[in-house]
């Protein structure tokens, strides 16, 4: 599998978290990769993961096993045309999009059902761009496969395995099943945290106290908002039938809950929320998703000058790098005044060991 040549059309985040991945796994894998800005493909030469690049979708592209659809979901229907004049025999064609039943159409019109595995690699960033991508992205994440009807069984599982070499976990569904599935599991859930946002923002009162104290568990339920607009816009476009279906479901839940209160309902109130409690603890911890795991910790620290300066010393001794770092005011859900986050579990586990031994009471929370 090492002397394989991958083609990404596209090379951003989730493209260049991919190339970068198989590239490190895989250290003979070749790479050609097109990209609109210039600047993202000298990068990409200049870290030794791009082999070779184009200014458009040409021949290059024809030594290509595999080539990932890495652009807009737009820019991958529109590119279907030119894409499969230069795939050799064999050659076996994928996408990263959220919603995958339009470019299964669009795969079917171009006639390339027998060469077509739809991909939905389920992490993401903040960040965007080739710079901001890296190999550990998509570990332990899931990789959604959706294969088109006529791809062979043996082509699904030559791909399967090499989107294990990414670090990531493949999951196989046809492609109405998974834009139902994440229709409920991210699409809506974005759509309620928007929703909720805005909701906050309109009953605020003009001195904006609501936004002031907002607490711990306004945030952490709300933290998906601040997500890219317009990729929300394009995802709730072309899987709104699946969110509108499952929004009625979710209205209708609510309408429930407003019945439990308005009729007082001791015994029904507890149901409801042990219910949902017992079904969230049983979630597998996978840090799936486009908002990966936040891993915190919070530091009870003296209202004095210099205590949060020792703290930062302290870590920066140990080359921790801090993601995030912050004064807590509202202390509804929060055990300690400073809290720090930082971009993975080690780091996490470094950072409260260090400032344990130094006498600081700290507490550990990492956020699914």
């Amino acid at each position: 599998m090492s002397g394989i040549t991958c083609g990404f059309i596209g090379l951003g985040l989730i493209g260049g978290s991919i190339a970068r991945a198989l590239k490190q796994s895989l250290p003979q894998v070749h790479i050609v990769a097109y990209d609109t800005d210039p600047g993202t493909l000298r990068l990409a030469q200049k870290e030794g993961i791009a082999d070779r690049t184009a200014s458009a979708v040409s021949e290059c592209f024809r030594e290509c096993d595999y080539i990932f659809l890495c652009a807009p979901v737009q820019g991958n229907d529109s590119s279907l045309e030119t894409v499969r004049r230069y795939m050799k025999p064999g050659c076996l064609l994928t996408d990263v999009g959220s919603v995958k039943t339009p470019i299964h159409e669009a795969v079917h019109r171009a006639g390339l059902d027998s060469c077509f595995v739809g991909g939905h690699p389920m992490a993401g960033s903040e960040r965007t761009g080739f710079a901001n991508s890296k190999a550990s992205l998509l570990e332990n994440a899931y990789y959604i496969l959706t294969p088109a009807p006529g791809v062979p069984g043996e082509k699904l599982e030559s791909f399967r395995k090499l989107v294990e070499k990414t670090g990531a976990i493949p999951l196989v569904l046809d492609c109405h099943s998974h834009d139902y599935v994440t229709a409920a599991v991210s699409h809506l859930p974005h759509v309620v945290a928007a929703s909720l946002v805005s909701l906050v923002e309109d009953s605020d009162s003009a001195d904006g106290i609501m936004k002031l104290v907002a607490a711990g568990g306004f945030k952490d339920i709300t933290r998906i908002a601040s997500s890219s607009a317009l990729m929300w816009q394009q995802i709730c476009l072309a899987n709104g039938h699946n969110i509108s279906s499952l929004l009625s479901d979710y209205i209708t839940a609510l309408e429930a809950f407003r019945d439990l209160l308005e009729t007082r309902n001791e015994e029904g109130l507890y149901q409801a929320f042990d219910r949902a409690r017992l079904y969230r603890d049983s979630f597998i911890g996978a840090s799936s998703g486009p908002i990966k795991r936040s891993y915190r910790i919070s530091v009870d620290i003296a209202d004095k000058s210099g205590a949060l300066a020792r703290i930062t010393m302290l870590l920066a001794t140990q080359g921790l790098s801090i993601k995030n770092i912050g004064i807590t005011h509202n202390r509804e859900s929060e055990d300690g005044v400073l809290k720090v986050e930082f971009y993975d579990e080690a780091s996490q586990k470094t950072a409260a060991q260090v400032l344990g031994a130094e006498g600081y009471e700290i507490h550990v929370r990492t956020i699914e």
